[in-house]
């Protein structure tokens, strides 16, 4: 394992994360602020409580999946697009480097940058509404594998766009829509039957209901589930990674 190697990757894309900070880190707590703004006090004033839970503490957990989401799949797709659109992608081709070591630099600064940001998101969101985590640990836990997976996720998403358009397409058009719709703002039991069915094929439901668990043990879904899920998406990704890299996909032509 070339650590040297690893660790360069590694420092050149945090470094680049703290010239943008206002971008990076600035940007989505304050969209987080606004949301409180917007769903704690408006819609906040209509429902008082979910399952015994004040409204404003009940979104935080879908706040933070959201930002984490959307900003693992961000950094980790301009990470590895931005070589490739200046052409010093090959330097780290022709590098005595493998593409796990690649990988692993690349999503490592990805899914660190998104575990900031949620530790930031938490924080901010303590200013509006109390917040209550009955299993630190299994929060921990969750942070870590989704901002690794989605990075992982954003990391094949860079390698296969091929323009600054198509970056933004899935996170905008898929994944920002399938929070809305998972669950984050509401609990899928206030929906009819046949949406609470609908809603089960949503795969980022299972996120944020594992999620919201760690913090009140309340789950629209099994807590294994959840896990299983999330497991599953990982592995899924670490798949097409490795088929990219063998076959040399949108990098070696």
């Amino acid at each position: 394992m070339n650590f040297y190697a690893i660790t360069s990757i590694y420092r050149f894309e945090m470094a680049r994360t703290f010239r943008t900070l206002l971008q990076s880190i600035a940007s989505p707590v304050l969209s987080t602020s606004l949301y409180f703004i917007v769903f704690g006090s408006a819609i906040g004033s209509k429902i008082q409580e979910i399952d015994g839970i004040h409204y404003g503490s009940f979104i935080v957990p879908g706040l933070v999946m959201l930002s984490l989401l959307t900003e693992s799949i961000s950094n980790a797709s301009f990470g590895i697009y931005f070589p490739k659109f200046n052409g010093s992608i090959y330097e780290i081709l022709s590098a005595p480097v493998t593409m796990w070591e690649v990988v692993i630099g690349y999503v490592g600064a990805a899914a660190t940058k998104s575990l900031m940001l949620g530790v930031l998101m938490l924080i901010t969101a303590s200013f509006f509404v109390p917040i209550r985590i009955d299993h630190p640990i299994l929060m921990v836990f969750f942070l870590v594998l989704t901002c690794i997976s989605f990075s992982l996720f954003g990391f094949v998403i860079g390698i296969w766009a091929d323009s600054f358009e198509k970056l933004q397409m899935i996170p905008m058009l898929v994944i920002t829509p399938l929070v809305f719709l998972g669950g984050s703002f509401y609990s899928i039991q206030m929906l009819p039957p046949f949406w609470q069915k609908l809603s089960m094929f949503n795969p980022v439901l299972y996120l944020v209901s594992g999620f919201r668990y760690s913090f009140f043990e309340r789950a629209d879904v099994a807590l294994s589930v959840s896990i299983s899920m999330i497991l599953v998406f990982l592995t899924v990704c670490l798949t097409v990674t490795w088929l990219i890299f063998r076959t040399g996909y949108k990098i070696k032509n």
